[in-house]
C-alpha cells in the first residue's frame, strides 16, 4: 500500500538510482531492470525465428497438422520468421500502445512497464502462437509492410548513432574539458582515420582480386569520397565541426561498406579465397552469433535514447519522480526492430527461397539496404553539422531586413 502523495514514488525513484547494477535484477518493478528483461525477450524471439528457420523442419513436426501451414511449408522458412516477427511485433506494439505519454514513475502504466512480469510473458507467448494459425495471406501482407518497419528502425538507428557522435565531440569540446581533452581528441580522431584507411585498403585487398569487379570497386571507391566529403565539410570555417566526428562517422560508413560487400550473394570470384563449399564453417557461425548480438545491443541502445528524438529541448531540469527513458519510444524501436530481424533473417526476400544456415543478411537486396543506409548516413550527418550555419545565415538575413 503507498504513503501519501508522491514522497514515496520519490524516495522509490532515489533507491532504484542508489542501486548496483546487481541489486536492481532483485526489484521486480524497477524500471532499469525492466529494460534489460524486454532485451532478453527480444533474444529469445530472434533465437526463435532463426530455429523455426533453419531446423523447424525437423523438430516442429506438429505444425504439418495446421490448417493454414499446408504441410509445414507456410510456417517454417521464411514465412516461418515472419510468424514469429508478426507476434514479437504485436506484443511490442501492445505495450507501447500502453505505456506511450509516461512521464511521472508513479501510476498504473509506469508499473505496467516496470512490473506485472508472469502476466507480460503469458501474453508474450500467446502473441507468439497466435501468428501460426494465421492464413498465408495475412502473412505475406505483413511481411510487406515488415519492409517498411525496418527501414524506420534503420532511421531511427542512424539518427541515434550521429546523435551519438555529435554529443561527444560537444562533450569534449566544451569550455570544462577542451584543454584536457584536445590531446585525447587527436588521438582518437587519428586512430579513426587510420582504421577507416586500413579497412578501405582491406576491401578492395580482399573484394577486388580481379578488375571486373565494378560493383565492389564502386562500392568502396564512393565510401572514401564521401569519407573525404565529410572531412571538408566538417573543418570548413563555417561548419567548424571538428575532426572527431567525421573520423568516428567514418568509421560507421566504413563497417557499414563491409557488411554490404559481406551481404553480396555468391560473391565467389569477387572475394579472395572464397571457397564454394556450401558446408557451414566456424567463421559463419560465429558472424551469425556476432550478428543477433549486435542487433539486440544496437536495439537497446537506441530504444533507451529518445532524448535526441525530441523536436523541442526543454531546459528544464529532470525531477526525481520522472521516467528514466520514454517508455513508449523504447516499445516502438523494439517493435520496428522485431520487423528488422525478420528481414535479416530472411534477406529482405519474403516469397519462398533457399536459406543456408547460420547465414544472416544475405543477398542482392541486403547489400543495397546497407548501400542506402550508408549513403543517407552521409546525408542526415551533413545536414545536422550544415543545418546550423544554415539557420544562423538566414536569421541573420531576416534581422538585416
Amino acid at each position: 500500500m503507498e504513503t501519501s502523495g508522491g514522497g514515496s514514488s520519490v524516495e522509490e525513484s532515489c533507491i532504484f538510482k542508489a542501486d548496483t547494477w546487481c541489486s536492481q535484477f532483485r526489484n521486480w518493478s524497477n524500471p532499469w531492470m525492466a529494460r534489460y528483461i524486454y532485451a532478453l525477450i527480444f533474444l529469445i524471439a530472434n533465437l526463435l525465428a532463426w530455429a523455426v528457420r533453419d531446423y523447424g523442419r525437423g523438430a516442429l513436426t506438429e505444425m504439418e497438422r495446421l490448417k493454414g501451414c499446408h504441410g509445414a511449408r507456410d510456417c517454417l522458412g521464411a514465412e516461418g520468421v515472419l510468424r514469429v516477427s508478426l507476434g514479437c511485433f504485436i506484443f511490442y506494439f501492445t505495450m507501447f500502445l500502453s505505456t506511450t505519454g509516461t512521464s511521472k514513475m508513479r501510476g498504473r502504466r509506469s508499473n505496467w512497464h516496470s512490473g506485472w512480469w508472469s502476466a507480460k510473458i503469458i501474453l508474450w507467448i500467446a502473441f507468439t502462437i497466435i501468428p501460426f494459425v494465421l492464413p498465408s495471406t495475412v502473412i505475406r501482407l505483413y511481411g510487406d509492410i515488415a519492409h517498411f518497419g525496418a527501414g524506420v528502425f534503420l532511421l531511427i538507428q542512424l539518427v541515434s548513432v550521429i546523435s551519438f557522435i555529435t554529443w561527444l565531440n560537444d562533450c569534449c569540446q566544451s569550455d570544462k574539458r577542451a584543454d584536457r581533452c584536445q590531446i585525447h581528441i587527436m588521438l582518437l580522431a587519428t586512430m579513426a582515420y587510420v582504421i577507416c584507411l586500413v579497412g578501405i585498403i582491406s576491401m578492395y585487398i580482399w573484394y577486388v582480386p580481379q578488375p571486373t569487379c565494378f560493383l565492389n570497386i564502386f562500392f568502396i571507391t564512393w565510401t572514401l569520397v564521401l569519407l573525404q566529403l565529410m572531412t571538408s565539410v566538417s573543418l570548413h570555417p563555417k561548419v567548424n565541426a571538428g575532426i572527431l566526428t567525421p573520423g568516428l562517422m567514418g568509421l560507421y560508413i566504413v563497417f557499414i561498406c563491409w557488411c554490404a560487400i559481406r551481404s553480396e550473394r555468391g560473391g565467389g570470384k569477387c572475394v579472395r579465397n572464397e571457397e564454394t563449399s556450401t558446408k557451414t564453417d566456424w567463421l559463419t557461425i560465429i558472424s551469425f552469433i556476432v550478428a543477433v548480438l549486435a542487433m539486440v545491443i544496437a536495439t537497446f541502445s537506441t530504444g533507451i535514447d529518445s532524448k535526441c528524438f525530441q523536436l523541442r529541448k526543454d531546459d528544464k531540469q529532470d525531477e526525481e519522480d520522472d521516467v528514466p527513458y520514454g517508455y513508449g519510444f523504447f516499445h516502438l524501436v523494439f517493435a520496428t526492430g522485431a520487423m528488422y530481424f525478420a528481414m535479416l533473417l530472411i534477406g529482405w526476400n519474403t516469397h519462398h527461397h533457399p536459406i543456408r544456415k547460420w547465414t544472416i543478411d544475405v543477398g542482392w537486396t541486403s547489400t543495397w539496404v546497407k548501400i542506402v543506409n550508408e549513403w543517407l548516413a552521409v546525408c542526415v550527418y551533413l545536414w545536422m553539422v550544415v543545418a546550423p550555419v544554415i539557420w544562423k545565415n538566414r536569421q541573420s538575413i531576416v534581422g538585416a531586413v
